[in-house]
């Protein structure tokens, strides 16, 4: 039986899930990131698709992987999350181990193709998948392929400048963010920025979830980070859609979980928009966190159907 396997490489946990035709599991093994030895990472990830291999008794399968980071041009890799991969040429030292069809992506674009495929973003002409968590990221599917991009770093929006009008009407400071520029979104936006959103208002909430905590028992504090947050969300979705113009945008990343998101956001959002423009759905994932690795599968298995 034809399968595909899809590897979802994070900061913790390198997992890989097998998938027939019809994307339905036939194997699942995850083992723990080696974040600083490069070549114990190689080990660990071809040890899984051998190991894979012996369990279906198959070989040549072709493999979808999903990078946290971006690749320049030359290949070389940037990952704060595994340190051990940045400068290496890891689809060149990867391909020449397995000896198979590869297919990378980053693990965003991932997530966005899962919910392309009967997730949240099922049967619509184009959907974004807006990642909020510790960063912020995303990816975006056109009839339900990924558009990666020259570069392949399509719906990186996260590195998007945030402008010093909002910055000074919030009384927020510019922020140098891990890709070496300064003031992007994801400084703000994501589950860390509303963490320091927080603290710069005199807080001492450890993290986003203990914030809305806060909020939610009255605390006045992390009630207006929440504000400040949500209208910065706000223009940070609103710009996404003028760029892209999605059908629909569904949201993942720990922020995700947050009910309040999907009640608010489009009210948030709308007067950053063109008079008239209507703010697409805004929707949780079907697949969540589980997405990863069937979104890198499904990469593999549009670029390479018939392995």
């Amino acid at each position: 039986m034809q399968s595909w396997y899809g590897i979802d490489v994070g900061g913790t946990k390198i997992e890989l899930v097998a998938y027939d035709s019809e994307l339905r599991e036939r194997h699942r093994q995850r083992v723990t990131t080696p974040t600083q030895a490069y070549d114990t990472f190689l080990q660990a990830l071809t040890g899984l698709v051998r190991s894979a291999d012996l369990a279906l008794d198959t070989a040549g399968s072709a493999v979808g992987i999903g990078l946290p980071g971006v690749r320049d041009r030359s290949g070389r890799q940037l990952s704060a999350n595994v340190p051990c991969l940045t400068g290496q040429r890891v689809g060149d030292d990867l391909q020449a181990l397995l000896q198979r069809p590869l297919q990378f992506g980053n693990d965003l674009q991932c997530f966005a193709l899962s919910e392309a495929h009967q997730g949240a973003g099922a049967g619509y002409p184009s959907m974004f998948g807006a990642i909020l968590g510790t960063g912020a990221g995303g990816g975006f599917c056109v009839g339900g392929r990924l558009v990666a991009g020259a570069n392949g770093i399509a719906g990186e929006w996260g590195h998007w400048s945030i402008p010093a009008t909002l910055l000074q009407r919030h009384a927020l400071p510019v922020l140098a963010c891990a890709c070496g520029l300064r003031g992007c979104l994801e400084r703000y936006v994501s589950g860390n920025g509303l963490a320091l959103i927080h603290e710069g208002r005199g807080g001492h909430a450890l993290d986003a979830t203990a914030v809305v905590a806060l909020a939610q028992a009255g605390d006045a504090v992390a009630q207006q980070a929440l504000a400040v947050h949500r209208d910065l969300l706000g223009y940070s979705l609103a710009s996404l859609i003028l760029a892209l113009d999605p059908h629909v945008i569904v949201l993942g990343g720990g922020l995700s979980k947050l009910e309040q998101l999907y009640r608010d956001l489009p009210d948030a959002i709308a007067p950053y928009l063109f008079d008239g423009m209507v703010v697409p759905p805004i929707l949780p994932p079907r697949f969540g966190d589980a997405g990863g690795a069937r979104g890198a599968a499904l990469l593999a298995r549009q670029q390479h159907p018939s392995r």
